[in-house]
């Protein structure tokens, strides 16, 4: 979980069992509960997945109960445990990218998460397929018209709090709210509702990486036993619902994920990491004859100027050809460079953006031309299709840094161009094509074939949800 998160909520005595002794199956039976599984997996009409901080710890950030995680070692004395990179560039684990892989094929149904740390939305998992019962650090909502906004920073506030943002709606306009719940607000009703429907309607409920503590969410997948469902737990820890579970696997959640979807004959793809950045030109002079142009040139975050851009850490700005103009580094966010130029003569200026701790790749070159004409017409992209572009131009190159330009928008008094890129910032492979992790030694490509999505199966096992309009401002 995110360690701000952490730090931000309001102090609790009981926090339950923490600290407890990990325990691991045998390899031999790790291995026949593997099969178990995925028999159980594929045999599955309604599977439902339940998950919890256990399911992050792969991507460098702790838990909680676990012998090292936040509430373990705060009733130590030892305060937050350190984050192995920041939080907002953490990528998707094994486990995160396998069940999108598992929802596309029809056989996930659903997804249930008490995680705040976003992966499950940016490993590609539909927001109708997810309910996140304790809110998302990334994600802030519209009170009045319930338009979702999933940023590429963490929120500020915890506990349904007004933000410094509103909602960009020209008909709305009212101020956003974080969805991360404090200890004592209670759950939301539509992500509960969605819940519960799809728990008492599955067959198999897999609880990944959770101690199923905190109530009253650790009491859902109970609810399939009432008609013959069973409960899968994953987990290191020992839990209060072992009892009730039809298997019970010790083991890492990546390694048991990995070995389920080696047997189902499933890939796991490369999980490419795409963000989103503006550049602004802004001309000022506003008298046709002068024959030098003031101007401006900002790079920023498409939430607005005093939003940061967390993978941009500095800009190198250059201008080939023009030695008269004053080459310059930027550091300070927003990054603006303020300059007079000949309108006579076209520009061209080189930008060197580079990228944060915890990006895949050090720094893109941007090529950025200024006219000084009049205006052109607006231009827009859909962003799923560059995003799609990005992805497979990464995988194919086995590298990051690639961008396209998703937008530009036009205005006048004074002149004004704004152009929103897209820029592929990680790269992670998991299937020994690119940098693999150690855990999916167990994968063999040779065996792997995607199974294609059995769109009329799912739709008519599926529980309807009423889908929610979400704006992504980062993918």
């Amino acid at each position: 979980m995110s360690l701000g998160y952490a730090e931000k909520l309001s102090y609790r005595e009981d926090v339950g069992t923490v600290g407890m002794s990990e325990l691991f199956d045998p390899p031999n039976v790790l291995q026949q509960k593997i099969e178990q599984l995925a028999t159980m997996i594929r045999k599955s009409k309604h599977l439902v997945v339940f998950t919890g901080a256990g399911i992050s710890t792969s991507c460098g950030i702790p838990d909680f109960r676990g012998p090292k995680g936040v509430w373990t070692l705060q009733r130590e004395g030892k305060g937050v445990p350190e984050a192995s990179l920041p939080f907002d560039r953490a990528m998707p684990s094994i486990t995160h990218v396998a069940l999108v892989e598992l929802e596309k094929a029809g056989i996930l149904k659903f997804i249930i998460s008490q995680n705040v740390d976003s992966l499950h939305l940016r490993s590609g998992i539909p927001r109708e397929k997810l309910a996140e019962l304790h809110g998302n650090s990334f994600m802030e909502i519209c009170p009045k018209c319930g338009v979702e906004y999933l940023r590429d920073f963490e929120v500020e506030t915890i506990g349904l709090k007004e933000t410094s943002r509103r909602c960009s709606d020209v008909n709305c306009g009212a101020k956003l709210k974080d969805t991360v719940l404090d200890w004592e607000d209670a759950l939301p009703p539509k992500e509960m509702t969605a819940a519960e429907q799809h728990c008492r309607k599955a067959d198999v409920v897999l609880c990944l990486g959770t101690s199923l503590q905190v109530t009253p969410a650790c009491n859902l997948p109970l609810k399939c036993l009432r008609s013959g469902g069973k409960i899968v737990i994953v987990n290191l820890q020992q839990t209060p619902k072992d009892n009730k579970a039809s298997l019970l696997i010790r083991g890492l959640v990546d390694k048991v994920i990995a070995g389920v979807m080696h047997y189902l004959i499933l890939r796991i793809p490369p999980h490419v990491r795409v963000d989103l950045f503006e550049i602004v030109f802004t001309q000022f002079n506003r008298v046709s004859e002068e024959k030098y142009a003031k101007w401006s040139l900002r790079v920023s975050s498409v939430h607005g100027e005093r939003a940061q851009l967390p993978f941009i850490k500095s800009v190198e700005v250059s201008f080939p050809g023009r030695p008269k103009l004053k080459e310059a580094v930027l550091h300070q966010q927003p990054f603006v460079l303020k300059r007079e130029s000949l309108k006579t003569r076209p520009l061209k200026v080189f930008l060197k953006l580079n990228f944060s701790d915890g990006c895949g790749c050090q720094c893109t070159n941007i090529e950025f031309p200024i006219t000084f004409r009049a205006p052109s017409g607006d231009f827009y992209q859909d962003k799923n299709t560059v995003t799609r572009a990005l992805r497979d131009t990464a995988i194919q190159d086995k590298s990051c840094g690639q961008f396209l330009v998703v937008e530009k928008r036009i205005q006048s008094n004074p002149k004004r161009e704004m152009t929103v890129y897209a820029v592929a910032t990680n790269i992670v492979g998991y299937d020994g094509s690119l940098s693999s992790s150690p855990l999916t030694e167990v994968l063999s490509e040779s065996k792997c074939n995607l199974l294609k999505r059995e769109e009329d199966d799912m739709n008519a096992a599926e529980v309807p949800v009423k889908k929610r309009k979400i704006v992504l401002t980062s993918f």
